[in-house]
């Protein structure tokens, strides 16, 4: 069995114990968190202080870190990476590179394995991207998310002064969708792909204003994108945003001669974005294992994972049972 600690518990730290409670071959070691471990409602899990998790070198195989892209993990995992295995699911897409050399440097120079921007997007999607280009290097590949709830999205939102709760959705530009389904040019830019709603809950007495604009001039998140933002109670935010559903579509049209065309298209449809993202970490928190235990060792991705490595299976049941 596998010893895996969870790095946090907000939406995804819960998303990955349901899905170790139905991994076969990992088990939860605890859960880690900043707030007072007396006030944190597990499913079943035991909660440490996040200072105790230094305590665990020798009961813990690898930690998956949960916090947000936005404040946390650039942090988290280059220390994480200094003591532990650790995988997170960092997708600030434009920091990847720079995130990546951090923790390479902390996971490489004290002997340990990481993965990063594991999820769905980056993750899943990324290495249908890799996979379908590869088969028809000659075309496009497109992708689209939503319509959804963005969690690194909604935490950046959170972060601001002022923001008691919010929900950010992903919403594609079906005008452009259809276009790259019929392999029709389309100007292909974030404005003309997706547009971003963002409900917004602030503290009485704050400047709305100001607060509309740094959403709306954020970089990264919400800048190159016409965004709009409303304003509404908690109560409504509870009673007509209280789920987390999410999804996409990679898209690739190419050619492997003239007149014959081809179009590989993968989609999802996620009830859960928090629990889906977090059976995916645990799928890459074996892969990381098995990396620390074959010797090697710094920072990897996905595009370095293997399918055998992700899968609970041995290679003979894959050999036999899925090829």
């Amino acid at each position: 069995m596998y010893r895996v600690a969870i790095n946090g518990y907000g939406n995804l730290g819960r998303g990955v114990e349901r899905a170790l409670d139905i991994a076969p071959d990992m088990e939860c070691v605890g859960v880690f968190t900043r707030r007072n471990p007396e006030t944190v409602k597990t499913y079943g899990a035991p909660v440490f202080s996040i200072d105790q998790l230094q305590d665990f070198s020798d009961k813990i195989d690898v930690v998956i870190n949960c916090g947000g892209s936005a404040t946390d993990l650039q942090t988290q995992t280059p220390q994480v990476a200094k003591l532990f295995n650790v995988v997170d699911s960092f997708d600030t897409h434009a920091k990847v590179p720079e995130h990546f050399a951090i923790v390479d440097a902390a996971a490489r120079e004290n002997g340990h394995t990481a993965i990063i921007s594991s999820g769905w997007d980056p993750g899943v999607f990324s290495m249908i991207r890799v996979l379908s280009e590869s088969v028809l290097p000659q075309g496009r590949s497109t992708t689209f998310w939503g319509r959804g709830v963005s969690q690194g999205h909604s935490d950046a939102i959170r972060r601001i002064e002022g923001v008691l709760d919010a929900r950010q959705y992903t919403v594609p530009v079906e005008s452009t969708v259809e276009a790259v389904k019929a392999g029709e040019e389309v100007e292909l830019t974030p404005r003309t792909m997706h547009t971003r709603e963002c409900y917004v809950v602030a503290e009485e007495g704050a400047d709305l204003e100001r607060i509309e604009h740094e959403i709306v001039s954020m970089p990264n998140y919400f800048a190159d994108y016409n965004t709009t933002v409303h304003f509404i109670s908690a109560d409504e935010l509870a009673e007509k945003h209280s789920g987390i559903p999410h999804g996409g579509q990679v898209i690739r049209t190419g050619s492997t001669s003239e007149g014959v065309n081809h179009s590989i298209h993968f989609e999802l449809t996620l009830d859960s974005n928090p629990e889906f993202t977090g059976s995916v970490l645990v799928a890459t928190a074996r892969a990381c294992t098995k990396k620390s235990q074959a010797g090697s060792t710094g920072a990897y991705t996905m595009f370095d994972v293997t399918l055998g490595e992700l899968s609970a299976h041995s290679a003979e049941d894959l050999r036999a049972h899925s090829l």
